[in-house]
């Protein structure tokens, strides 16, 4: 974080905390923000949460929805809920990598075998064991919001095996994890803000980038990109993140209330999230992009060597972990 930035957050902590959870009319308002559009079924399910909480605490909380950035990029999002100025936000996995290095273990490419592996984990002894370390970089894991898989979509190059790639500029997360998964593809990984991605991409900053079909869709992507490549190299999961500092100032019973409305959207939000994928897909197809289905075997091949990385390390314990479960 920027010392000027840091400065502004301090300076202003106290008075948007007192924001970020605040009483009106005996009534605890939180504050919950995220990067997507409002026909994402992230914040779909972010409504969803409201109505339950709404429902579950008789009137007496309120979750307030603040999309597209409103609140800034997921980062900066993160650094507002560490210090309490913000209550609540879905970020991604990788967006939390430098905060908590636990949640490294979600970016490794090929992690998951399948959509049951992937929630068997993330909503299993694992899933919490990661969600409960947050915890030491003063956030509270409340849950996870599926994402999907992650697949690269190009400006103007066909790809069909990781050779394709080769000095590709893509754009990726700031992720040391994605990082390392592009240049292993033989790519050029380009960290560069979601919002600016577009701009980006039409301007030959970057050749590519890599998303789940609903973002594609959602940020019109598909106008300047003409392959889709279905390669499905990662599943990073959203996670449901809450400030430390705002959620130890709720009562039991409150927390009790948050987390069944959290745990009610989460399945909504699965539902919609299956829907949204293939509404995405039929759609940048009838919009011209060619989708490309490639053998996923020399993608595995090629990132196989990441995983040697992590051996002895608590990231290399937890991809043991995750591996068993799919048995």
């Amino acid at each position: 974080m920027g010392s000027m930035i840091k400065k502004i957050l301090l300076m202003t902590g106290l008075s948007l905390f007192l924001a970020s959870c605040s009483q009106q009319d005996d009534k605890v308002i939180l504050r919950m923000g995220h990067t997507l559009d409002t026909e994402h079924s992230v914040h779909k399910g972010m409504a969803f949460l409201a109505k339950k909480l709404d429902e579950y605490s008789k009137g007496t909380m309120e979750v307030k929805i603040y999309p597209n950035a409103q609140l800034g990029n997921e980062r900066e999002m993160v650094e507002l809920l560490q210090i309490g100025s913000l209550g609540m936000a879905k970020v991604s996995a990788a967006t939390i990598e430098g905060f908590v290095p636990d949640m490294r273990v979600y970016g490794v490419p090929y992690l998951f075998e399948s959509r049951e592996h992937r929630w068997k984990v993330l909503q299993g002894k694992v899933g919490q064991e990661l969600l409960d370390a947050t915890q030491k970089a003063h956030f509270v894991g409340l849950g996870y919001y599926d994402s999907g898989s992650r697949s690269f979509y190009m400006t103007d190059t066909k790809v069909e095996e990781p050779s394709d790639l080769t000095s590709k500029k893509i754009r990726v997360l700031e992720s040391q994890m994605a990082i390392k998964m592009v240049g292993a593809f033989g790519g050029a990984a380009t960290p560069i803000s979601f919002g600016e991605l577009y701009a980006a991409l039409q301007q030959g900053v970057v050749d590519g980038a890599e998303n789940n079909p609903p973002s594609f869709y959602l940020s019109r992507h598909y106008e300047i990109c003409k392959y889709y490549i279905l390669d499905e190299h990662t599943s990073v999961p959203d996670v449901i993140l809450g400030s430390k500092h705002v959620y130890e100032n709720l009562n039991e019973q409150q927390k009790q209330w948050l987390q069944m409305a959290i745990d009610d959207s989460v399945e909504y939000q699965k539902k919609l999230w299956l829907a949204s994928e293939k509404e995405a897909l039929d759609a940048v197809k009838a919009a011209g992009v060619e989708v490309i289905y490639p053998d996923k075997t020399p993608f595995i091949n090629a990132v196989s060597g990441l995983y040697e990385t992590f051996e002895g390390t608590l990231v290399g314990e937890y991809l043991q972990k995750i591996k068993a479960e799919a048995n």
